[in-house]
């Protein structure tokens, strides 16, 4: 027990917490992202589809997980953050270069995770808990989402504020994916370029499903 504790507390530890906990929000961005597809399919399939992930208890053990999983990830973020600061100040720092030189969304991962935070809780507020409209699908009453989703886009400034609070997602994406390799200690120089390939197009995948919807709403529907 003692082990397990001082494994967790190690660097190593909470790289390793940070690593478990951004896989379960890895999966699920890509998920909602995927289900937020429906818009395109139309408001009767895109309410049918919210109606049937809320409907059931599961959904309450489903945002308990995320809800965990977050705190855990901003948590250890903090901790790695301000233990990487203490160490780089108490010994001489030498700028990397070439291929060892850090990315731009690497050295700002504190930033951007901060933004996307605030971020999440105005979304939640937004949509989650925002005006609740109510639809008849095939004499089923459900909440008409699809409405609130329409009525937030056409809103130029909640476009802009959305489509960069999704940049930022996608460069902490794009990096993060590429760090749960090593903290899983399955990186190796091997497979690093393939890695970090798979973490771009991950990245690029997800904030493109996302942006498509605001730019859809706004300009197209």
């Amino acid at each position: 027990m003692v082990r397990k504790l001082c494994f967790l507390t190690s660097t190593v530890g909470m790289k390793f917490i940070m690593g478990a906990s951004g896989l379960i929000w890895v999966g699920f961005v890509m998920a909602h992202m995927l289900g937020n597809l429906l818009l395109f399919v139309g408001a009767e399939a895109y309410n049918s589809y919210s109606h049937a992930l809320t409907s059931g208890n599961i959904i309450y053990l489903a945002e308990g997980a995320l809800l965990f999983s977050l705190c855990s990830h901003v948590l250890m973020g903090l901790r790695l953050t301000i233990k990487n600061k203490i160490a780089k100040g108490s010994r001489y720092h030498v700028q990397a270069t070439g291929e060892k030189k850090t990315t731009w969304a690497s050295r700002t991962m504190i930033l951007h995770g901060t933004i996307i935070l605030f971020f999440i809780v105005y979304h939640l507020i937004t949509f989650k808990f925002g005006t609740y409209y109510t639809v008849n699908v095939h004499g089923t009453e459900m909440r008409d989402i699809y409405r609130l989703v329409v009525e937030v886009f056409s809103q130029p400034g909640f476009v802009v504020g959305y489509s960069i609070c999704v940049l930022l997602l996608t460069a902490h994406l794009s990096h993060g994916v590429i760090s749960l390799f090593q903290s899983f200690g399955i990186k190796n120089r091997a497979h690093d370029k393939k890695i970090k390939l798979l973490g771009l197009i991950y990245a690029f995948i997800v904030g493109g499903g996302f942006l498509a919807q605001p730019i859809y709403v706004y300009f197209l529907n």
